[in-house]
């Protein structure tokens, strides 16, 4: 069977989209793995199948019916499932209004299976409301030898945000970092974060699924909840978040919503046979 697909990438996140307004396209995990495959397949961080909530039967999507038309099914590069992709959907946003008459002058609802997500378009940028960022404590994390003391902050997905002098200090990153699995028991994003200004951040990250990539949105955005309580920083500080691929801009709001702002691209469309 053949597939159309879209490639895009939000900050060098990449994603393969994968048209299937009437749910006809379920993949499974070896079709993603394949697509994902940067040798054998078309290449990128993960897959996003782009579905209306009426044509999956989806427990996420089916719970927003009637309050979003559009369902982002992602999964990570290894075809494991995710909650939710800051990037992505954004790149997914992009696509629906280039693609499926959306109009960007309207607010977009996209469920997703960390609830709805709404997407605000502006010239090149794309904001999107995350959501309220769930702290849960400290642990640790290591890479070979080092280790050091993380934050741990839900932004859909689990993040691990840990503060070093020197991104270098974090080692070889597309190796496996270890953590405690008792406290992680579904994998966890990691993020090694260094101060370069007051309110400006660089992070590195390594993502379950996927291991090192260009960029992480609930990463940034969870480095951006971890500095903020670090710096006692009011609500409404806006933070500045570079990472290897491009920055984001991300906001912690008085009514507990955090805003990430970023750009999205799409870069080429064909059909694949996986």
């Amino acid at each position: 069977m053949e597939y159309a697909f879209v490639k895009g990438h939000g900050t060098q996140n990449d994603f393969v989209l994968i048209p299937d307004a009437n749910g006809r396209h379920e993949l499974d995990e070896q079709q993603v793995r394949r697509l994902c495959d940067r040798r054998a397949g078309i290449g990128a961080d993960g897959v996003i199948r782009v579905v209306r909530t009426d044509a999956t039967d989806d427990p996420s999507a089916v719970a927003a019916r009637g309050d979003a038309t559009w369902f982002m099914d992602y999964r990570n590069a290894d075809g494991s499932l995710s909650q939710m992709c800051g990037n992505g959907i954004r790149v997914l946003g992009h696509y629906l209004v280039t693609h499926a008459d959306v109009d960007p002058r309207d607010p977009l609802r996209i469920a997703t299976r960390d609830g709805i997500k709404t997407l605000t378009f502006e010239t090149d940028l794309i904001t999107v409301d995350m959501g309220t960022p769930r702290v849960r404590g400290e642990s640790k994390v290591s890479v070979g030898q080092r280790s050091w003391p993380v934050s741990h902050v839900n932004m859909g997905n689990p993040h691990a945000v840990a503060f070093v002098d020197d991104l270098a200090e974090a080692g070889p990153l597309l190796e496996e970092p270890t953590y405690d699995r008792g406290v992680y028991p579904e994998g966890v994003n990691i993020e090694f974060v260094h101060r370069v200004g007051e309110h400006h951040v660089e992070m590195r990250v390594h993502e379950r699924g996927s291991g090192e990539t260009r960029s992480c949105g609930t990463g940034a955005c969870a480095v951006m909840v971890a500095a903020a309580l670090a710096d006692q920083s009011p609500r409404g500080t806006p933070y500045r978040i570079d990472l290897p691929g491009g920055r984001l801009n991300i906001v912690w709001t008085e009514d507990d919503r955090i805003l990430m702002t970023g750009p999205a691209v799409l870069v080429a469309e064909g059909v694949t046979s996986l």
